[in-house]
């Protein structure tokens, strides 16, 4: 059966997608990544049984000077105690203050920032807050959390993102929502059609900062930003945060507070290795016997191009495998059902360019396939930042080819 399957063989291109309503842009300053990254980064052992001190929290929901009826829907959401980025963002968040928050993937940044300022809209309905991702998945899922926090108090969103319906999210602008939710490209399209009136907006959210500015985002983010107040609340949530890209966020911000409980590069309970893949062997075959293997159960393959992507989904599953796929070319309700498929454990497999590496939260991923190089280490961060999360161990593999 396996010589039956077609296979091309210039399957993945080296130069990266574009960028635009939260798919990537060409940058062309990249470089190729088999040049920009040492292979022996990708090599690391969990640590097994590696028993750290507990964080002990300072303070519990409860205990924050919040609305009583967003205490009760953090309740019914099953939280207690926050997490480090919780218990150190929200306090400072709560008083006013400008914040960079760096975490690791999976500890809560995404409740840290909604959390204050849904109770800033129910105290004054003139705090209206602007939330910036850099993915449609990520916007997505930021304001499913929110309605959680939000249900029953007459707090209303919006979700601006490319590759759905710009009509109904114009209507939707219409009621004047307390916070929008979207994608740089699409946010500066509606406000160039006069449907988002910046000036209205007197809280800030860029989460996955260091991604938004380092990947050709930077022009639509500052366009919007120059049209918000200056006197406004700016937060800024991210698992990485190299310095260039924290000099760019202070001529965005007021003093603001730096936040960090990051504990490293990459979490402590993922495995990584690397997969050699010969001169002359077939990369594919290689893949195919991989996902053959026990504990394989739940895999999320990363490769760097949506005609790469696609042809890799559409390979898997003529070889059996059960595989979708998501990248910038899919609609969004595509992109929704393969991601919704694949959490769901309808397929074992997704395969997706890197706009499947940031901020999502993907529950029990086995395994992080780089089937391609990442562009930059810090991709690689991210990427393997889907498995190995809430403590559990995961495991990451990377494709060497020989040269």
């Amino acid at each position: 059966m396996r010589n039956k399957v077609f296979a091309p063989k210039r399957q993945f291109s080296s130069r990266p997608s574009s960028v635009r309503n939260g798919s990537f842009r060409s940058h062309r300053n990249s470089r190729r990544a088999d040049q920009a990254i040492d292979v022996s980064r990708f090599v690391n052992k969990a640590k097994e049984s590696v028993k750290e001190t507990p964080y002990v929290p300072v303070n519990k929901f409860a205990d924050f000077p919040i609305s009583g009826r967003l205490k009760n829907n953090i309740i019914e959401k099953g939280y207690s105690i926050p997490t480090p980025i919780q218990d150190q963002a929200i306090p400072e968040i709560l008083k006013g203050r400008d914040l960079i928050g760096i975490a690791n993937t999976g500890t809560g940044k995404t409740a840290a920032f909604l959390i204050p300022f849904i109770n800033k809209a129910l105290a004054d309905r003139k705090e209206k807050t602007l939330i910036i991702a850099p993915t449609r998945e990520l916007a997505l899922q930021i304001q499913e959390e929110m309605n959680g926090f939000a249900g029953f108090m007459g707090i209303f969103s919006a979700i601006c993102v490319g590759g759905a319906n710009i009509r109904s999210q114009m209507s939707s602008l219409r009621h004047r929502p307390d916070f929008v939710v979207g994608t740089p490209g699409r946010l500066k399209d509606l406000v160039d059609r006069k449907f988002i009136k910046l000036s209205d907006y007197r809280n800030l959210v860029l989460d996955e900062a260091d991604r938004m500015l380092d990947m050709g985002f930077l022009p639509d983010i500052k366009d919007l930003l120059s049209g918000l107040p200056a006197d406004r609340q700016s937060v800024f949530f991210s698992a990485t945060m190299p310095i260039e890209v924290e000099r760019l966020i202070s001529e965005f911000s007021r003093d603001p507070i730096k936040v960090s409980v990051k504990s490293g590069n990459t979490a402590s309970s993922i495995d990584q290795d690397v997969v050699m893949v010969a001169r002359g062997e077939n990369k594919m075959d290689k893949l195919h016997d991989l996902l053959l293997g026990k504990g394989f159960d739940k895999v999320l393959i990363f490769g760097r191009t949506k005609y790469g992507v696609e042809n890799l989904s559409v390979s898997l599953n003529k070889r059996g495998f059960k595989s979708v796929s998501i990248h910038g070319d899919k609609t969004q309700s595509n992109r929704q059902r393969a991601l919704r498929m694949f959490k769901d454990g309808t397929v074992q497999i997704m395969v997706a360019t890197d706009v499947a590496a940031r901020g999502l939260d993907i529950p029990n991923v086995s395994h992080v396939i780089n089937f391609d190089l990442p562009s930059t280490y810090e991709d690689y961060v991210h990427r393997i930042g889907r498995t190995g999360r809430a403590d559990k161990k995961g495991n990451a593999l990377t494709f060497i080819e020989g040269r």
